[in-house]
C-alpha cells in the first residue's frame, strides 16, 4: 500500500508537495514568518481554539498549498468575467464603495479538519495530521458575491440554464506545489441565491484581512467547505463546468473505501465529485487526549468543546455528552451569539459522569435544525482522510477522584 506515516505522509503520486505535511502547532509558532518559501499549515491547541466565539486571526489556523504572497491593495483588481455580459476589473476600492456591504458570521473549516482521529483510530491515511482545530468562526463582511455576479450579468436566459453553471474563483497570485495557480469551484446556485450569503470578505471580525487570511479580499462562502473559500483571489469565472485545477479534479474528494492506494484510487478521481458541504460535526476541546482529571463532588467531569451544522442545515441545535462509551448522554449547555447561527458553530459545556480509572474516553455527539446528527462512533474510510465526522472524543482520559 502507497500510505506512509504523517511526518513522511505525501497525497497520491501525482500530487507531490514540495514540503512535510505534518501540521505544527501554532501555539508554538506564533514567530513564525508567514511569508516564508514554504506553505504555512498549523492549528492552535482545541482549549485555546473554543476559549473566544469568534476566532482571532491571530489564533486561527492557517491552510496553504503554496507562499503567502504580499499584495497591494491599492492597485489589487478582481476580473469577472467568462459567460457574462459586461466583464468587470474591480479594484478593492470599488468593491468597498461601489456595492452595499454585508456581514456574515460563520465558520471555516478545512476538509481535513480531525483528520487523526481517522488516522490513528481506523487506518492510515494521505494527508497533513490536522487534529480538531483546523476550524474557525468569524464575522466578514463585504460585498454580496450576487451583486458582484449581477453586475457582470449572466449570460443565461433560464433558471435551466443557471443550474448547470459554476463560479471559478481564482488567485494567480503566487505558485503553488501541484499547480501554477490556486483554483477552486462551486456551482452556482451555492452562491448566487440571497439566503447563501456569500460574499467576497474584505475585513474579518472588523478588522482588514491578515496576509495569511487572504488579504486584500477573498472568497466567503457559508456552509461550504475551506478549500473553495480562495484567498488573494483576482479572478472570477463563469463557466459551464468545473475548474480543471488539480485541487478541484484530483484531492479535496471523498474517494470509494476501495481506493485504498495511489494506485487503486487513480480511476475514481474523475467519477467522484468534490466535496462541498461541511459535514455536521463536534469535537471536544477540554479535557484534552491523555489529561488526568479529577472528579468533582458530584463525580462529574466538565466537557468543553465545538459544533458546526452540515452544510446550509444550521444551526447546531443539540450536543449530546456521553463518559459511558454511549450507553448514556447528558445535554450540553450550548453557548453562541444573539446574531443569526445558521453558519455558525456552537460552544458547549457539560457537567459527565465518569468512572475513575485509567484510559478512559469521553465522546460528543452534535445535531442540527434538519436532524443531521453524528449517527456513528466513526465516519467512513476514505483515503484522503476527509469529511471525518464521526462522535467527538477526548481520548485515554486518567480520572482520579
Amino acid at each position: 500500500m502507497d500510505i506512509r506515516r504523517p511526518h513522511q505522509v505525501r497525497r497520491v503520486e501525482e500530487l507531490q508537495p514540495k514540503s512535510n505535511l505534518l501540521n505544527t502547532s501554532l501555539e508554538a509558532n506564533k514567530s513564525m514568518d508567514p511569508s516564508g518559501q514554504e506553505p504555512l499549515n498549523r492549528e492552535p491547541p482545541a482549549k485555546t481554539l473554543v476559549s473566544q466565539f469568534l476566532t482571532p486571526q491571530d489564533t486561527s489556523y492557517d491552510r496553504n498549498h503554496g507562499q503567502i504572497p504580499h499584495i497591494n491593495g491599492e492597485t489589487h483588481s478582481v476580473r469577472v468575467d467568462g459567460l457574462v455580459k459586461n466583464p468587470l476589473s474591480l479594484t478593492i476600492d470599488q468593491l468597498r464603495s461601489d456595492f452595499a456591504q454585508h456581514e456574515v458570521t460563520c465558520a471555516l473549516e478545512c476538509a481535513g479538519n480531525r483528520r487523526h482521529t481517522m488516522r490513528t483510530l481506523m487506518k492510515e491515511v494521505q494527508g497533513i495530521d490536522w487534529a480538531d482545530a483546523a476550524i474557525m468562526n468569524c464575522k466578514w463582511k463585504g460585498p454580496s458575491l450576487r451583486d458582484v455576479l449581477l453586475r457582470a450579468g449572466l449570460c443565461v436566459e433560464t433558471a435551466d440554464q443557471e443550474s448547470e453553471l459554476h463560479v471559478a474563483f481564482a488567485s494567480y497570485q503566487a505558485k503553488c506545489q501541484e499547480d501554477e495557480w490556486f483554483e477552486a469551484s462551486v456551482p452556482l446556485k451555492m452562491c448566487l441565491p440571497t439566503e447563501r450569503e456569500a460574499i467576497l470578505a474584505l475585513e474579518v471580525n472588523d478588522s482588514p484581512l491578515t496576509n495569511n487570511h487572504g488579504y486584500p479580499v477573498r472568497v466567503v462562502l457559508p456552509g461550504i467547505v475551506g478549500v473553495r473559500w480562495v484567498k488573494w483571489i483576482d479572478r472570477i469565472i463563469i463557466q459551464n463546468h468545473e475548474s480543471p485545477n488539480v485541487y478541484q479534479q484530483r484531492d479535496y474528494k471523498v474517494l470509494p473505501p476501495d481506493a485504498v492506494d495511489s494506485k487503486s484510487a487513480e480511476k475514481y478521481w474523475q467519477s467522484t465529485p468534490p466535496m462541498y458541504d461541511m459535514p455536521i460535526n463536534s469535537a471536544i476541546a477540554v479535557p484534552a487526549d491523555g489529561a488526568t482529571v479529577t472528579l468533582s463532588s458530584t463525580s462529574t467531569v466538565e466537557v468543553k468543546g465545538y459544533a458546526i451544522p452540515q452544510g446550509a442545515d444550521g444551526p447546531v441545535t443539540r450536543v449530546r455528552v456521553s463518559g459511558d462509551g454511549g450507553n448514556s448522554w447528558v445535554d450540553a449547555q450550548l453557548e453562541g451569539s444573539d446574531e443569526n447561527m445558521k453558519w455558525c458553530w456552537v460552544l458547549w459545556t457539560a457537567n459527565v459522569k465518569i468512572t475513575p480509572g485509567i484510559h478512559r474516553d469521553i465522546l460528543s455527539c452534535a445535531t442540527d435544525a434538519k436532524s443531521n446528527s453524528q449517527e456513528r462512533e466513526h465516519s467512513p474510510w476514505n483515503l484522503r482522510g476527509i469529511g471525518y465526522s464521526g462522535y467527538g472524543r477526548a481520548r485515554d482520559l486518567n480520572v482520579v477522584e
